[in-house]
């Protein structure tokens, strides 16, 4: 499903909402483990699990971009800044496991942001993959597909 982008606030919101079939336990070291969040977003390292600690994005290049944790609560909610952005995941418990709502605060918009979008897009399908105990083969040509609906959404919102 695609983001909603909501633009009711001061700055603009990407909203995905995903319903997992899993509890709570099981989808929250998807997020916050290295071992298991390297599995969907191989340059991501938290450094520690705690507000203030950082996160170190691998450019790949041997530089790091370090962000900063914003909010913990465990099981419940992990922010972070994401560039000149910020990134917020949201479980909460029900009936059927869990939802998980991410968002990403949309504070510079730039030709990037459909390319980072389409990458949490992209994330929470190999998130739920690895929940299934399955594998999304290739990445990159659903990231393409995603990519264009994300270019579309973001004109359409007018930002």
């Amino acid at each position: 499903m695609l983001a909603k982008i909501d633009k009711s606030g001061e700055v603009a919101v990407a909203v995905f909402t995903r319903q997992f079939y899993y509890t709570i336990d099981e989808v929250w070291p998807y997020l916050t483990d290295n071992n298991k969040l390297q599995q969907w977003f191989s340059e991501l390292e938290i450094q520690e699990l705690k507000k203030g600690s950082e996160i170190l994005f691998d450019m790949q290049d041997g530089n790091y971009e370090r962000m900063e944790i914003h909010e913990v609560e465990p099981k419940s909610i992990f922010a972070f800044t994401w560039d000149k952005n910020s990134v917020r995941f949201e479980l909460e418990a029900n009936s059927f496991g869990c939802k998980l709502v991410f968002k990403e605060y949309l504070h510079e918009v730039t030709d990037h942001t459909p390319k980072d979008l389409a990458g949490w897009h992209v994330c929470l399908e190999v998130i739920q993959a690895l929940l299934d105990g399955t594998t999304i083969r290739n990445r990159r040509s659903l990231w393409n597909r995603w990519y264009l609906k994300y270019q579309e959404e973001i004109k359409e919102a007018g930002l």
